[in-house]
């Protein structure tokens, strides 16, 4: 599937407000809004072409929910400055994840691998936070089911610390320090109606 040349949808004047600012509505402290996201995104969309050196054998693979709209995004804004499209997918990983036994049964979402395949491929797994580490490891062997890729890279919004496993972004749109206690929250316009990315719980 190739991605859309669709803009960004249009957020609130509210949602274009930046960090740090405490959101009524959800009892949380935005520490990133729309203009950040959309800045961080062309950033981190930058650094994957630089990293590849060109556009070449790239393909970009969300993990459900918020990792696809977020690879989609980093694909038109590389259609941008490239002039090509990027092939975009969605990997679920509900039952890689090694939670299973422990967490309510969770409904499997979509997977869906480009045409090209993954094959020789440098696939970059894109996640809107990475925390423990697990989710990561999971959609591994997810991707391992679909093929060899020559390389595997993986981009975040949100890098929140506390891993669990070996496991290190290649491209960062904010680390942000939190405690295990507090919960991050990202939103987005496709699924939310908003972008933003908020902190709650913890000691305040």
């Amino acid at each position: 599937m190739m991605c859309p040349d669709a803009a960004v949808p249009p957020h609130s004047q509210k949602s274009q407000s930046s960090s740090s600012e405490t959101d009524p509505a959800h009892d949380g402290r935005t520490v990133l809004g729309a203009a950040d996201i959309s800045r961080a995104l062309r950033r981190i969309a930058h650094e994957i072409v630089e990293a590849n050196k060109g556009a070449d054998n790239l393909v970009l693979v969300g993990i459900p929910s918020r990792g696809v709209p977020l690879a989609r995004r980093l694909a038109a804004t590389i259609a941008e400055f490239e002039g090509r499209d990027i092939p975009v997918g969605a990997l679920d990983i509900t039952m890689y994840r090694d939670d299973l036994r422990h967490q309510p049964t969770r409904a499997p979402m979509p997977t869906d691998i480009p045409e090209s395949g993954v094959d020789g491929k440098v696939v970059v797994l894109v996640d809107d936070v990475l925390y423990s580490g697990r989710t990561v490891r999971a959609a591994l062997d997810a991707l391992a089911d679909h093929g060899r890729p020559a390389a595997v890279r993986l981009a975040v919004l949100v890098d929140r610390g506390h891993r669990e496993l070996p496991i290190r972004a290649d491209h960062v749109g904010k680390n942000l320090p939190t405690a295990q206690s507090e919960k991050v929250r990202v939103r987005l316009a496709e699924t939310d109606d908003v972008d933003s990315v908020t902190i709650t719980g913890g000691d305040r």
